[in-house]
């Protein structure tokens, strides 16, 4: 059996953007990533100064998140931009991403999350963790009503990140997937 996928959000899981009073957590570093202004190519408009995105990131978290039975996956706005700014900093190698495309950040009339659909799709029947700060109700319906195979989301409170014990929930969904087999010793 495959590993399951390990979909991956940014902002919340790995950056506590929501941290009280803008305090950069313990064990966080401080990564400043140069912003578009969206005026970039449209002739005679000249570029915006933009201020610099901060986000905060643990390098013990690429460590983790490679240790666990995972097939890991960027399942965030950023897309392909998290191999480029994230992942180099906590040390992970080129993730495959979700490409969101029109669904991305497009509010859905039934309160199901945009990137739920995506992800379902992009999962084809695997078994599949989705860790984020933004999954509902609506979304674990959606998920248990339109995918065939175990998953978890997880929810991540975007003022702290990831903790010890959200590694330890993901280490038991992945092996929870693997009862042991027949003869063998716990």
């Amino acid at each position: 059996m495959d590993r399951p996928l390990l979909f991956l959000d940014v902002d919340g899981p790995l950056n506590p953007y929501a941290a009280e009073h803008g305090r950069r957590p313990e064990g966080y570093t401080s990564v400043r990533i140069p912003r578009e202004d969206g005026a970039a190519g449209e002739p005679g408009r000249p570029r915006a100064r933009v201020r610099p995105e901060r986000v905060w990131l643990d390098h013990r978290h690429g460590r983790a998140l490679l240790a666990l039975d995972y097939e890991l996956c960027w399942a965030t706005a950023w897309m392909n931009d998290a191999n480029r700014w994230i992942g180099p900093v906590l040390g992970l190698p080129r993730l495959p991403f979700v490409d969101f495309g029109e669904a991305l950040l497009n509010e859905r009339p039934d309160g199901v999350h945009w990137k739920s659909g995506p992800l379902v799709a992009y999962a084809d029947g695997r078994p599949f963790a989705w860790v984020d700060d933004e999954q509902g109700d609506a979304d674990h319906a959606h998920v248990a009503a339109g995918h065939g195979a175990p998953a978890l989301l997880h929810h991540v409170n975007p003022r702290i990140g990831l903790r010890n014990d959200d590694f330890a929930a993901l280490a038991a969904f992945a092996a929870s997937l693997h009862p042991p087999r027949a003869g063998s010793s716990p």
